[in-house]
């Protein structure tokens, strides 16, 4: 075989979601401030302790706080586009984001579990060791064997929808997608067969 995620590093070595965090605001984000925007903005997508149960959104719970603002930031910025966040982001000041990234930072994430197993074990194989020949790093290289990632640079991955990380490599493989760093998770995307990003994303999802 020569696969976001979620997303996503490619996300250098890279892997699944690469991003370089922004510069973030020497004030600490507040998990408990956070509690009223997350039960009326955040909780229908993202849930309250941030385990989506719909596949297409991501699992929030336990991602690095890090990245979560960087995330929050760019989709009120443009940088990265996605209209459903760029409304729900738009009435948010910088201290909202951190406490929201402060929130769902703090919460247990649910581990998943893969569909397929051949799929994964496909997979598997592309997160520890890459495509050789295709130029696909590990996603290991970056998100760690755990997919538990390297934070303030690279997300937590494990556990992650596979929908959402398949929707991610994809998205960063035909540009629609562009708020990684030096364009690390472009670069790698576009190395990827959509059976590889199937394969890394099924793998993910079980990934604990």
């Amino acid at each position: 075989m020569k696969l976001v995620v979620s997303l996503v590093a490619a996300l250098a070595a890279t892997s699944v979601f690469a991003n370089t965090p922004a510069a973030v605001p020497a004030s600490k984000g507040d998990p408990k401030a956070a509690e009223s925007i997350v039960n009326q903005v955040c909780a229908a997508c993202h849930s309250v302790d941030g385990n989506s149960a719909a596949a297409a959104n991501p699992k929030l719970a336990g991602l690095n706080s890090e990245y979560i603002y960087k995330q929050l930031t760019e989709f009120k910025s443009g940088a990265r586009k996605n209209a459903i966040m760029s409304g729900m982001v738009a009435n948010l000041s910088p201290q909202d984001m951190q406490n929201l990234a402060a929130y769902y930072s703090a919460q247990q994430p649910k581990p998943g579990t893969s569909a397929d197993r051949e799929l994964a074990l496909t997979g598997q194989k592309i997160y520890r060791g890459g495509v050789q020949g295709a130029g696909v790093p590990a996603c290991a290289s970056c998100h760690g064997p755990q997919g538990k990632g390297i934070p303030s640079q690279f997300p937590h991955l494990a556990g992650q929808h596979s929908d959402y990380i398949y929707a991610q490599l994809n998205s960063f493989r035909v540009g629609e997608r562009a708020n990684d760093a030096a364009k690390m998770m472009r670069s790698i995307a576009a190395k990827m067969t959509d059976a590889d990003m199937k394969a890394v994303a099924s793998y993910i999802q079980g990934l604990r």
